[in-house]
């Protein structure tokens, strides 16, 4: 079961607030999906997930269906209640997984063979078998499996990576079934917006319950990025969501909101995070800078995350040099509480029609301008 439905429109931008219902759950958006690789936010308890404002996790089916294997986990109950996480989840196909790893895999018309990372075992996906993993997961919303072109991609081969996409994209929907699991198709082309203006068309004639933008985020330059999101989003279906894989920075999710683009997902804020690199509203911090060995102040006094609630610049900074895991705990709350906000302030801003001015924008906003 997924419904949608758009709350208001903003008067600066293409941007909408809108509300996604599922059966576990109400996402509102623009929203911000935390990903959860292995059925976990990295360092992060549900109960913290929820305090930072997150409503929905993205969980990976290649990872899960090497280890610890979807079947284990429909018997526990599935995914829900095995990472005890009760609020939505979108699983992607473990296409972009796959195609990532091109030494391990090889790519026929029936789906794609690959090599676990793991152990070097032989696997095969086909998008059958990409539906049934995530089915046996039980997660809220599905993804079809696509093959994503490279961003160097010449047109021709951008072009039958499209084509084997909507091939796939078929045989995804034909064994989907009414229920609980919304369905989503992958709209590809590489940086062509003739072809995404095509391959948009093809998924619509399909038919599902929400569309992705895929293929972006993987290499290309931001003025690039955005000129594709910009082409492609409204040419998508304006009542059903529009949601922009694997992107983004701060400014990223700024600038695609006001597109008309409603859900996101990155690794960025986690694996900033445990890098030492934090988000603030007065810009990215490095909490490794000798500059913070006696600084009192909390992180962000306009963040209300545990991390900047109780404890000084100086203390974080000690424990990431300690390689204490405290320290990682506590800056990925914060990220992630970060990007919770960002992403309310944009909503607040669509409900209240005003431009998007809230605290901290003009640290971000200049990533917008890379479009040039």
């Amino acid at each position: 079961m997924l419904e949608f439905e758009i709350l208001k429109k903003h008067r600066y931008s293409d941007a909408r607030l809108g509300r996604v219902t599922t059966s576990h759950g109400v996402i509102d958006t623009p929203a911000f999906m935390p990903v959860g690789t292995r059925g976990t936010v990295k360092a992060m308890t549900p109960e913290d997930l929820i305090a930072s404002g997150s409503q929905i996790v993205l969980g990976n089916t290649y990872h899960l269906y090497l280890r610890p294997g979807h079947e284990l986990i429909r018997e526990l109950g599935g995914l829900h209640r095995f990472m005890n996480w009760h609020r939505p989840i979108l699983t992607d196909s473990g296409g972009f997984q796959v195609f990532s790893l091109t030494s391990l895999a090889r790519v026929t018309e029936k789906g794609v063979e690959f090599k676990s990372h793991l152990d070097g075992s032989t696997h095969f996906f086909s998008p059958e078998r990409a539906m049934e993993v995530q089915q046996a997961l039980g997660s809220d919303i599905m993804m079809t499996l696509d093959e994503p072109a490279p961003h160097d991609a010449e047109e021709s081969v951008a072009l039958a990576s499209m084509n084997l996409s909507t091939r796939w994209a078929r045989r995804c929907q034909a064994m989907h079934s009414p229920g609980d699991q919304a369905l989503f198709g992958i709209v590809q082309g590489g940086m062509f917006p003739d072809l995404r203006s095509q391959h948009v068309e093809e998924m619509v004639d399909i038919g599902f319950e929400g569309y992705a933008i895929g293929g972006l985020s993987v290499g290309e330059d931001k003025a690039t990025l955005l000129k594709v999101a910009r082409h492609t989003a409204p040419l998508l279906p304006t009542k059903k969501p529009r949601y922009l894989m694997g992107v983004g920075t701060p400014g990223d999710l700024l600038a695609l909101s006001g597109m008309g683009i409603d859900m996101f997902d990155c690794v960025m804020p986690t694996r900033n995070a445990r890098n030492g690199s934090l988000f603030t509203s007065e810009g990215k911090v490095n909490i490794r800078n000798t500059r913070f060995r006696d600084d009192a102040r909390p992180l962000d006094e306009h963040c209300p995350c545990p991390a900047c609630r109780n404890y000084s610049r100086a203390y974080l900074r000690h424990l990431f040099l300690a390689d204490e895991i405290l320290g990682l705990h506590l800056n990925t709350v914060h990220n992630i509480t970060f990007y919770q906000n960002w992403m309310a302030n944009i909503r607040q801003a669509i409900l209240e029609d005003r431009p998007f001015d809230f605290t901290g924008v003009e640290s971000y906003r200049l990533e917008e301008d890379a479009e040039g």
